[in-house]
């Protein structure tokens, strides 16, 4: 079977519910862009693909994945694409929207990546360190940046075996000039797998809880060329500021306000220079180690993030 018959039959398999459609029309819409527009297989695909979502009237979620094939979080290299995988969750974090269910960071060995759960597609929720085979799950971009999301045909199964993770850490050396809101000592939902980070003590999926005590820090590093965004968890803020959870917790008691904290370690850490490594996930780069390092004042650092802020 050619290639172009055996794409041309599974994307009728996928609209078959919906509407109208067999392989032979699939096949010369293909074997049209491929052969007279010189449109590249994959593209022409997603391009036909498209079409009959559009006349069907229905989401791509909403399609029987047909295709997909098991894939390691290092093959991603574009997005639009039926994959299978085989991951562990490595971290779990507060989602930014409603509308999103679970979001978080998985891995195998060749590496790890984003993952999305919307509230829509209806899957069981991924616990953190448990390892999974996720069937059915499609391939997203944004900025360079690929993730994975999970929709209402993924199907979701514990394995009893861990899949091991590897080391796809980035790093970077740079001036921490900037400690963002949400940095120090925080409240999260203390639901079951929820780790959002709550506002005036609502979740935005629990509503008004008793939240649980953590800690983090948000900086900014400049490397002297760009800035970048981390995130330091309970582990490594402790370790950067010197102050461990339970004394945050006293320092915020003694002065009735949680926020000293956030203060405190801003002033004993802001315009040091530290080496950081870690994934990067979107704009973040979850620190898993750090060195501190000889540098420039902190008034140095301040005109840094103040030249930054102006590009």
């Amino acid at each position: 079977m050619s290639e172009l018959r055996t794409h041309a039959e599974e994307v009728a398999a996928q609209f078959s519910d919906h509407v109208d459609v067999d392989a032979d029309e699939v096949e010369e819409r293909l074997r049209n862009l491929v052969e007279e527009y010189r449109v590249p297989v994959d593209e022409a695909r997603r391009s036909v693909t498209n079409h009959y979502l559009d006349e069907a009237g229905v989401e791509r979620d909403q399609i029987r994945a047909g295709g997909s094939e098991h894939a390691q979080v290092g093959d991603i290299e574009s997005d639009d694409e039926w994959v299978d995988l085989r991951v562990q969750v490595v971290d779990l974090w507060d989602a930014q929207s409603d509308a999103v269910a679970q979001v978080g960071l998985v891995g195998d060995e060749s590496g790890t990546t984003r993952f999305v759960a919307f509230e829509t597609s209806d899957v069981e929720p991924l616990e953190e360190g448990v390892s999974y085979a996720l069937g059915n799950v499609v391939t997203d971009e944004y900025q360079g940046n690929y993730s994975v999301k999970l929709n209402r045909t993924t199907t979701v199964e514990r394995l009893d075996e861990a899949v091991e993770v590897g080391d796809d850490a980035d790093e970077v050396t740079g001036a921490l000039v900037d400690v963002q809101s949400g940095s120090g000592l925080i409240k999260r939902c203390p639901e079951a797998d929820c780790t959002r980070v709550l506002q005036n003590g609502r979740c935005s999926e629990h509503g008004q809880v008793d939240g649980e005590f953590d800690l983090r820090i948000k900086g900014v590093l400049d490397d002297g060329e760009a800035v970048h965004e981390a995130i330091f968890d309970r582990e490594t803020t402790a370790e950067l500021t010197g102050v461990g959870l339970e004394e945050a917790k006293q320092k915020a008691k003694d002065a009735l306000d949680t926020a000293v904290v956030g203060d405190e370690m801003r002033e004993e850490i802001l315009g040091r220079y530290y080496r950081v490594r870690g994934p990067t996930l979107g704009r973040y780069l979850l620190v898993d180690a750090f060195e501190e390092l000889g540098g420039p004042s902190a008034d140095d650092a301040e005109r840094a993030l103040v030249e930054a802020r102006s590009v």
